[in-house]
């Protein structure tokens, strides 16, 4: 039986030289991600729609580690995209799925032509990835798959009909499939964030802000009053604790669905 052994020096994940592809990584929690992996010597590939944001990240990013950080600029929620991005990053030891959800509104004004795209954004998009990823991984007899979801899986949202129904999807499928490659060494996780200080939920904000007719400021405060922390996560701690899923010490960990959310989720 192969243990572990401790790291004298410190507490290491013990991924260093690995690779690691990171979706929608130019900023919020793939930004966090990206940093926590290098910063564990892994060779982080960054991933996102637009090259003015990455070349910024891949600089702060590499700034902060001492690391090269490579970027490649596409849209994987595109059949396009996702060629073009595994062709500049193949076989990735370590992959992270992230994707911009699909918007937050009202049901009633959605029609099939948004439940369908919510489903390929937040669905079809990370299985795809998955698809072209996994079985290097099985032959190398080690991979790490991450998913990076939302606390709606949990406990479903005001306003994100959407993405409520078509992350569930994304649920249902990964807990059949980690079981299916956990015995080669491949474990797929989905991490599920609560209120985090990104862009996104800065949207959201505004869109409760408009529904209650409040300020965006007091919308905030709100949010924050209803967390057991009174306030938001920060992207670099979900980057702490997605790379620590990626290492080497959580391989007894997968098919789960994890929440950071500071403790607001109330079931058990």
């Amino acid at each position: 039986m192969n243990f572990i052994p401790a790291d004298p020096c410190g507490f290491s994940l013990m991924i260093a030289g690995r690779r690691a592809l990171v979706c929608g990584s130019s900023a919020g929690l793939g930004r966090g991600c990206a940093l926590a992996l290098a910063r564990a010597g892994v060779k982080v590939t960054l991933n996102g729609r637009s090259e003015a944001p990455l070349q910024q990240a891949a600089a702060d990013i590499g700034a902060q580690t001492g690391q090269a950080i490579n970027y490649v600029v596409g849209d994987v929620t595109t059949t396009e995209g996702r060629r073009e991005v595994l062709a500049r990053c193949p076989d990735p030891d370590i992959l992270i799925t992230n994707a911009q959800g699909p918007p937050p509104g009202d049901f009633r004004n959605f029609g099939e032509h948004d439940w369908q795209e919510a489903v390929r954004l937040s669905m079809i998009t990370p299985i795809m990835l998955i698809q072209a990823t996994i079985d290097a991984m099985v032959a190398r007899k080690w991979g790490r798959i991450i998913n990076i979801t939302s606390s709606a899986v949990k406990a479903p949202l005001p306003l994100l009909h959407l993405s409520n129904g078509a992350r569930s999807g994304l649920t249902g499928f990964i807990a059949g499939l980690a079981r299916e490659v956990a015995i080669y060494g491949v474990t797929i996780n989905n991490l599920l964030p609560g209120r985090f200080d990104t862009d996104r939920l800065r949207s959201y904000i505004d869109k409760l802000a408009a529904r209650d007719g409040v300020s965006a400021e007091e919308a905030a405060r709100r949010l924050c009053d209803a967390n057991p922390m009174k306030r938001l996560g920060r992207p670099e701690e979900f980057g702490a604790f997605a790379a620590f899923i990626a290492s080497a010490h959580a391989g007894y960990l997968t098919a789960q669905n994890i929440l950071l959310d500071g403790g607001e989720y109330q079931g058990l």
